[in-house]
Order: structure tokens, then sequence, then C-alpha cells
């Protein structure tokens, strides 16, 4: 296949096509989004120049048949002797590999077919604020197939800056830290997601109580929308809802242990609206710091060395000396 003098080749448009992809999802972190659908639009042209450099013009020709290979006439019987045995061989593996994968992993527990971090994001994103790993695990026990291994998740976000450190944005998404308000340092124990915008992923003092709340309600309001015609939420549902519910007055007006969700989701936006407001203005001024002094990185998974430098000084008080 010729190619016009002066078009770029294919490794030059899979490295353009490469820069393209990390620039669509840094403007993203930074909420550009007038930006990122400018970026994306060059992607598409770069894909489709890719695309006819790569496989040209579609001539209107069928693809070719898949062919089997014909064993030669002399070799016939043995060869089908081997196909059979190796089909056996090979029917045997599967059984012995199905076998295994029923008995599940340490425990029998039940496992999910997606990767691990798949789990974490799809958890992560009904909940849609930052999280612990064990509120995690348990709603997607109660809202989706299987069960995230909790041994995999230890060492999980740090396998996520590790991969980000040594390829910014090649990932559609990271999980990644939430960051402290104060110091801009990772919060212990909390889960986010990189496209989620960075004064979610920041948590300050009305934060954890807001995002109680604000978890509580897209819980209620995802089990709610199940039920319609299914009957009552299942036992894992029900349960996680009840946690949630027992902790919000006014959230439960029937049986203990049962809970409408509904009911959970208007007592807990009525106490959200007593909260949201402050906890959001210290959200935005703590997204305003970062975006001005922290690197991309930092940006995903805190800064642990800018939080001991640049933590604020205390004025001496009743006595006692500045330091």
């Amino acid at each position: 296949m010729s190619r016009s003098p002066g078009a770029p080749t294919p490794d030059a448009l899979e490295a353009r096509i490469a820069e393209l992809r990390a620039a669509v999802r840094r403007a993203m972190a930074s909420g550009d989004r007038r930006a990122a659908r400018e970026l994306r639009a060059d992607l598409r042209r770069a894909e489709e120049d890719w695309d006819d450099a790569v496989l040209g013009a579609d001539d209107g020709e069928p693809p070719a048949p898949h062919l089997a290979p014909v064993p030669a006439p002399g070799r016939r019987r043995g060869a089908a002797s081997k196909g059979g045995a190796a089909a056996k061989s090979g029917a045997a593996s599967r059984k012995g590999a199905a076998a295994k994968k029923e008995k599940g992993g340490k425990g029998g527990a039940k496992r999910g077919l997606l990767p691990v971090r798949e789990q974490v994001h799809q958890a992560l994103t009904l909940l849609g604020v930052p999280s612990a790993p064990k509120l995690v695990g348990s709603v997607y026990t109660a809202f989706f197939p299987g069960e995230i291994a909790a041994s995999r998740l230890s060492s999980l976000r740090r396998d996520e800056e590790r991969s980000f450190r040594t390829a910014p944005y090649a990932r559609p998404y990271y999980l990644c830290a939430a960051l402290t308000a104060d110091l801009l340092a990772p919060a212990r124990g909390l889960l986010t997601v990189s496209t989620w915008p960075l004064e979610r992923r920041i948590v300050g003092p009305l934060s954890p109580r807001t995002d109680f709340l604000t978890s509580a309600i897209r819980l209620a309001e995802h089990a709610d929308a199940r039920l319609t015609g299914r009957g009552g939420p299942n036992p894992d549902v029900q349960r996680l809802l009840w946690r949630f519910a027992s902790n919000i007055p006014g959230a439960v007006d029937g049986t203990v242990g049962t809970v409408d969700p509904a009911v959970l989701a208007e007592a807990a936006r009525e106490e959200l609206e007593v909260h949201r407001e402050d906890d959001r203005r210290r959200r935005e001024a703590a997204a305003g710091r970062a975006l001005d002094g922290l690197d991309d990185a930092e940006r995903l998974f805190g800064s642990r060395l800018r939080a001991l430098r640049d933590a604020p000084r205390r004025p001496a008080v009743n006595g006692e000396i500045d330091r």
C-alpha cells in the first residue's frame, strides 16, 4: 500500500494519538472541558488518519474465509488421533480450570468477573464520594455480582500511584487518595476516582458527615429505582441501608432492621442542607490552593513533603513561646 508524499507514518500517528489521549485526560483532570472537547476532536481526526494509513480505503472485497489446516493424506489417521487426544486434553484442562474457578479464592468467596480496580471503580461511582475500602466492599457486595477481595485493596492505591508516575494519564482513570483540606496530604483510608472534580476529592472538617449523607442519598435512590416491579430489596442492600438509616435522624419509620429507601433519602437531604454550603466553601478554597501549588501527581495522590514544609504556623497565645 503506497502512502502519499508528506503523509505522516503510522508510527508518528500512534505517537500523536498517545499524546492527545494524555492531553484529553489532563484537561479533564484540571476541569477544562472546553479544551478537552477540542483535543478530543483532534484525537478523532488522528485516529481516522491512522485507519487510512494502516487499513487503507475499503475496496468492497469480502474478508477471506478462515480455512482450517488440511492434514496430508498419509497422516490423516494419526493426525486425527492426535487431534482427538489434544481435544480431550484441552477439555480436561478446561474442566479443571472451571472447577478451580468455582472454588473461588481463599475461603471460597465469590469473585466477580471484573478486575478488582474495575470493581472498586463501580462501587465508588455509585457512592460518588471519598469512601473507605470496607464500605466500598460492602456496596459492591450489595449492588453488584461477586465480591471484592479485601487483600487486594491494601496495595491498590500504591499500584495506581506507581502506574501514574511511570506513564501519566495512560489509563482512563486512576483510583487515588482523598486530599485533606488543610495540608493537601493524602487522607488516611479514603479512596476516590481521578476523574472526579478536585473539590470532590478533598475532605474538610464537615466532609465526613456531608459525604455520609450524600452516599446515603445515592444508595437509597439506586435501591429505590431497583424496587420497581421487583418487590423488596435483597438482604445485603437492606442491611447496608439500615447502617446508614440508624445514623440519620428521621430515616427510620418502620420495623427495626427495615428501611424505606425514599424515607432514608428524604431524611438525608434535610440534614445535608444544614452542612452543604460550609463544606463546599472549604473544599473549593482547598482545591484552589491545590491547583496553584501542586503538580499533577500530587493533585491525585497528595503531597507529603509539601504538607510538612508549608504547614501554617500557629501564633503563640496565653504565654506560649512563638516558634
